[in-house]
């Protein structure tokens, strides 16, 4: 997992509501056992015709969002199954953040454990941003995780909270496991100490 501290990107505004997981990844590709080909099937059922052709109407698929690294989304984001797919076919895709007003627990976890950072603001802010990056889809974003800001060219600003230990993990760029043995030493060092 790649640490992370700073996201300078542009954002693909995606207006829906209740995405669920498997919107974000139909369950034909859940059969793989590693992240890797996941973002082909991301937004599967959107981005592609029954031919296999992309649909030039899917946000994804329109030239001028190509290499968002921010996904803005709706209320209810990854609702559904907890599927961990979902998460690794955003990451495999290329997205590092996804924004929108709430997120299902499950996948808002599954993303804090992948290297995704989940932001959430208000649902007044989301309106604001899906206009933005629509009006102009080379605007830049920064997303600052230590600070816990997201700032607006214009320079607006716009806070949002996270947990202390997983904002710690990911400005890390480890998991769970990652994190307990980056203690290995401190643990070993313990363990040594004399007994009574």
């Amino acid at each position: 997992m790649k640490p992370f501290t700073t996201l300078t990107a542009t954002a693909a505004p995606l207006r829906a509501e209740n995405v669920d997981t498997d919107q974000i990844i139909p369950a034909r590709y859940l059969t793989a056992v590693t992240k890797e080909g996941m973002g082909d099937g991301l937004f599967s059922s959107w981005r592609y015709a029954r031919d296999g052709s992309p649909n030039p109407e899917f946000v994804l698929n329109r030239p001028e969002f190509d290499g968002a690294q921010i996904l803005i989304a709706g209320r209810n984001f990854g609702s559904g199954s907890s599927r961990e797919h979902a998460v690794w076919a955003l990451t495999e895709y290329g997205f590092t953040c996804v924004i929108a007003p709430a997120f299902a627990d499950i996948f808002y976890n599954n993303s804090l454990k992948s290297g995704l950072l989940p932001v959430a603001l208000s649902e007044e802010s989301v309106n604001m941003l899906w206009d933005l990056v629509e009006e102009d889809p080379q605007t830049q974003l920064v997303v600052n995780l230590e600070t816990q800001t997201v700032t607006l060219p214009d320079g607006q600003v716009h806070a949002f909270a996270i947990d202390p230990f997983r904002k710690l993990c990911l400005i890390n760029g480890v998991d769970d496991m990652g994190y307990i043995m980056s203690k290995d030493a401190a643990i070993a060092a313990f363990e040594a100490q004399p007994r009574w």
